[in-house]
């Protein structure tokens, strides 16, 4: 892994455009960002001081690499700040678990709370609950998610996460702990942002590992009253600043829309956020300024490293309010750093064409043409609904990606320099198609 570092920067730094980069000189690009943003910065949990110098230190990096009219464009948030985490297993056993939580999850006092659980082994089960059965007690919810190549599990079993807290406080629940929507076996809690519907008091809401969710249903299995202590202290707290870095490679015909690349610069605190998303961050970068190598390209494409995506997709939002500019077409990386595998596009019926080149200069390299169609991704998708733009995704291989995901693991050891070069090729191969279209219609 530290073979692959290469000295690049001082080069890119003393060009005076993108289009002056040597091509070996780009190779190492993705590997600087990705290692540097998660060593000189660490965790950039959205509306911290890390995040700030996450937002200054890329600025700083894009300005070096090259690019031109870069900027910070600063937006508040209401966000979260962590505070003490803690839980035990007061009975039937005495334990201690691993736990964290929940972004805008409730706080308990100081010295914390204790309660007896009532074990769920499903959302739907919570659901079903009648209302006020609850009332001064700790809801526990289970569910089953398995690793899969796209991810697909994320979305209902996420819905614990999210939706979970809401349903078990507006049924009086105390406090609620859920498994960590995650498919490793380590003793490490997942974190990720919760939601409370209009109306309803934030309860006390945390997620603990998985090994540890699975002592607790051993537990509940015995019949037997089992009574959790559980310290959240953590605040939500409105009015935390935040911004989004954007930055330009102008392309040889100003006046056409750009192509917009995208990756978030927030992360999670739990650990260095390598995975999610300065991987992104790194690869949409380094392919940008691959693209460019051997000649401006037509269309200018522009880089967006958004921030507080994990709390709530403000960066996304910022950005589309900000740029009512036209756009061309717009991608993401969000979704770790091994290998892309499929791509999936969004063109109108007029540009069948392109796509057809896209899928075809990919398929060289082995990535299949998914079903579907595709959608971008948070930091990108306001813009997208709002001008109806092109869209191409660039599916990695999620089989371990939840392993790791908004963990203590998610650090830079994880990431594979190989995969993550092969995600700056397939990159390249797209932005080399779209920003050199003419024509780039709207989807509408």
């Amino acid at each position: 892994m530290r073979n692959f570092v290469r000295p690049a920067i001082a080069v890119l730094a003393a060009a005076p455009c993108a289009l002056s980069v040597p091509a070996k000189a780009a190779d190492s690009v993705a590997w600087d960002i990705v290692a540097g943003l998660t060593t000189e910065v660490g965790q950039r949990l959205a509306g911290s001081e890390a995040e700030s110098r996450a937002r200054d230190w890329g600025a700083e990096k894009l300005k070096a690499l090259g690019f031109r009219n870069v900027r910070i464009e600063p937006f508040p948030i209401r966000g979260y700040v962590r505070g003490i985490d803690k839980a035990r297993i007061i009975a039937p056993v005495p334990q201690a678990l691993a736990v964290t939580a929940l972004g805008y999850s409730g706080a308990t006092p100081d010295k914390g709370i204790e309660g007896e659980v009532v074990y769920f082994p499903t959302l739907a089960a919570l659901k079903a609950a009648p209302d006020g059965s609850l009332t001064g007690r700790i809801a526990f919810i289970d569910h089953a998610m398995r690793a899969a190549q796209d991810g697909s599990g994320y979305g209902p079993y996420g819905q614990v996460r999210r939706e979970g807290p809401g349903v078990a406080a507006r049924k009086g629940a105390l406090a609620v702990v859920i498994r960590s929507v995650g498919t490793d076996s380590h003793r490490n809690p997942h974190t990720g942002v919760t939601s409370w519907p209009e109306g309803v008091k934030p309860i006390p809401a945390g997620a603990v590992s998985n090994p540890d969710a699975d002592l607790i249903a051993r537990l509940a299995g015995m019949g037997k009253p089992l009574r959790l202590a559980l310290t959240l202290t953590g605040k939500t707290v409105d009015g935390l600043p935040s911004g989004n870095v954007v930055a330009d490679l102008p392309g040889r015909d100003p006046a056409l829309p750009p192509v917009l690349v995208g990756c978030h610069l927030d992360s999670w605190d739990l650990g260095t956020g390598a995975i999610d998303d300065a991987s992104g961050c790194a690869i949409v970068t380094a392919a940008a300024l691959r693209t460019q190598v051997q000649g401006q390209t037509l269309r200018t494409i522009r880089v967006l490293w958004a921030g507080s995506e994990e709390i709530g997709g403000f960066g996304g939002e910022a950005y589309a309010k900000a740029h009512a500019e036209p756009h061309a077409l717009a991608m993401e990386s969000d979704f770790g750093a091994d290998r892309v595998w499929r791509v999936q596009t969004k063109f109108a019926p007029a540009d069948k064409a392109l796509a057809d080149r896209i899928v075809a200069a990919l398929g060289v390299m082995g990535v299949v043409a998914g079903r579907g169609s595709a959608n971008g991704g948070t930091d990108v998708e306001p813009v997208i609904a709002k001008q109806k733009l092109a869209v191409v995704d660039l599916g990695q291989d999620g089989t371990h990606y939840f392993d790791l995901h908004h963990t203590p693991d998610d650090t830079l050891d994880k990431v594979d320099p190989a995969a993550l070069e092969q995600n700056v090729v397939a990159w390249t191969q797209v932005l080399a198609i779209v920003a050199n279209a003419d024509s780039i219609a709207s989807t509408e």
